[in-house]
């Protein structure tokens, strides 16, 4: 009788090992899928002026980071989350408003994106390895080098004067709190 117990307590943990990947998983395909559009939104402005180029080589990882998540998707069986299509237009409202408020708006809200994916992505990275770091290798490899492009992008924003946004503190604490929400649903749902 204990062995039975055993086995059913062996599939209940990989029942919810499994329901964690799932859920990062869907999650961070949304995450990287909304970043493309904000990126989208952002070059539609911003494309042909200085900060252009920076925008392009943080939208061309994003699209590295929204391809890679394309693959896990099928490769581990996940449902992505039904609000793609929101998150589409509200990414590109999100780059293409902050745009409108010049490159330091553009800025501030890679800022706050990046500072909320990066505590994300750590999250994540501490749930993963408490869970089995063995069994998650190849998905912690593939979070910890995005999370630590995401900090580069973080980092590249103040460089090119976030600070200097209208409204930087209010800007970007209404984006993260959006990012927040964005982030819960996507699990969910």
């Amino acid at each position: 009788m204990a062995g039975i117990g055993i086995v059913v307590l062996r599939r209940a943990m990989s029942t919810e090992s499994k329901r964690m990947v799932d859920r990062f998983i869907r999650v961070d395909h949304a995450g990287e899928v909304g970043a493309n559009y904000i990126y989208r939104g952002q070059m539609a402005v911003l494309g042909n002026t200085e900060v252009g180029r920076v925008i392009q080589r943080m939208w061309d990882q994003e699209k590295e980071h929204m391809a890679k998540f394309e693959e896990l998707i099928p490769q581990h069986r996940v449902r992505p989350t039904v609000l793609l299509p929101i998150w589409n237009v509200a990414g590109f409202v999100l780059g293409a408003g902050t745009a409108l408020l010049g490159k330091e708006g553009a800025m501030a809200c890679t800022v706050a994106v990046e500072d909320s994916i990066v505590e994300h992505y750590n999250n994540q990275i501490r749930a993963l390895v408490e869970d089995d770091p063995e069994k998650h290798k190849e998905l912690l490899e593939v979070i910890k080098k995005f999370r630590d492009e995401e900090l580069e992008h973080h980092d590249m924003g103040l460089e090119h004067d976030a600070e200097a946004a209208p409204a930087y503190q209010t800007l970007t604490n209404v984006i993260k709190g959006g990012c927040k929400a964005a982030i819960w649903l996507s699990e969910r749902i």
